[in-house]
């Protein structure tokens, strides 16, 4: 769906009903919550080619997500990582956009979009080394075209619009991704990267992941109006789209991929969905939302949704989900090998590569560091 002017549903506070609730249904979808397929004339086109075979592989990398968010918290909460941003809720949207995705396309994420990297062929090991403290990046931003997940809010839609503008200067038709939640659409980032390339017509897609919560304040706070209706300002088309629906999902990203490269410019998509879990791992959600609202998405669950749509459709049975809860174990289990089997450099090692060459005064910044912690006892007191 396009966006169109939508009005907010004010009555709904009066009805008992939290307005991030209520406007979930004024989103574009081709699966009902219950798995039903409906037509959307705008969406359906874009995903009449998909196989049976492309629509278990999207099934399989949801269901993959999910098992390795829930050992990601599994692992800090017994000490081995440091922390973990939950993406529990949110498979849909991270593994439909990604998978609509091509090889040469370069994804900027956040620091939830484990589904997004699992989708670009992240490898065990990369989903926890830098969680781990062990690296500054897990991996090698070149082998699958997916830049470091970026804490800093909404930094990431200037990277990526950046390397547009660069694709676009070199003659290339590949596209830049960047991924953000809805708070990061009140940071000046986000908003001064729509500037850039809707001004020159940038080969971007920002995908807004519209989970209902900026850590604890709602998206109400962040907005009265849906959030897709802020990009038209900046002259960037945008399509509202529902975030727990894979199909709708990898269609409205091939509906921007499309338009990108074919010169026509950046596109917005808002993903309505819901964070499960906490923001972070030290974060506690139930100071702050109430438990009718979660249980009332869970009832949307985006991986129940596909497979009773799946497996009406005979593309999915008994042993197909046997199959995909065992390679979920599986990716688990490498997962796990990877953090607690990881080896933790020396310290001092954090100067090896500030600068291409050594040099003299980074040399004696290492020599002052190794005598400060030379005068540390083995159990790190003074």
């Amino acid at each position: 769906m396009t966006y169109t002017h939508t009005t907010p549903d004010h009555g709904a506070a009066d009805r008992g009903v939290p307005e991030h609730i209520s406007d979930v249904d004024d989103v574009a979808r081709v699966l009902e919550p219950d798995g039903t397929r409906v037509a959307d004339p705008e969406l359906d086109p874009w995903i009449a080619d998909l196989s049976p075979h492309e629509l278990r592989a999207l099934h399989r990398d949801m269901v993959l997500t999910r098992r390795l968010d829930a050992e990601g918290v599994a692992l800090q909460r017994q000490g081995q990582l440091a922390l973990w941003a939950p993406c529990r809720g949110q498979e849909a949207t991270q593994v439909g956009t990604a998978h609509a995705l091509a090889p040469g396309d370069f994804v900027f994420p956040s620091y939830r979009e484990h589904g997004v990297l699992l989708g670009r062929g992240a490898q065990p090991a990369d989903y926890v080394l830098a969680w781990r403290g062990e690296e500054h990046s897990a991996y090698d931003h070149t082998v699958f075209n997916a830049a470091p997940p970026q804490i800093i809010i909404g930094a990431q839609s200037l990277h990526a619009t950046g390397w547009a503008m660069g694709a676009q200067r070199d003659g290339s038709t590949d596209v830049a991704v960047a991924y953000f939640g809805d708070g990061a659409t009140s940071q000046g980032d986000v908003n001064e990267a729509m500037v850039f390339a809707s001004s020159f017509r940038a080969p971007v897609v920002f995908v807004c992941t519209n989970n209902q919560w900026a850590i604890s304040e709602p998206v109400t706070v962040q907005s009265t109006f849906p959030l897709a209706g802020r990009a038209p300002g900046f002259g960037i088309p945008s399509m509202r789209v529902d975030g727990n629906d894979a199909l709708a999902c990898v269609a409205a990203m091939r509906w921007a991929l499309d338009r990108a490269r074919r010169g026509e410019g950046p596109s917005f998509i808002e993903a309505v969905t819901y964070r499960m879990g906490p923001h972070t791992t030290s974060d506690d959600p139930t100071r702050y939302r109430d438990a009718a609202e979660v249980e009332a998405w869970s009832r949307r669950d985006p991986i129940a949704r596909l497979e009773a749509y799946l497996c009406a459709q005979g593309v999915l049975d008994d042993s197909g989900l046997a199959e995909v809860a065992r390679a979920a174990d599986a990716l688990a289990i490498e997962v796990r090998a990877a953090c607690i089997g990881a080896t933790t450099r020396a310290p001092e090692t954090l100067f090896d590569h500030v600068y291409a060459e050594p040099h003299g005064p980074l040399e004696r910044q290492k020599a002052e560091y190794v005598a400060y912690l030379a005068g540390f006892d083995q159990d790190g007191t003074r």
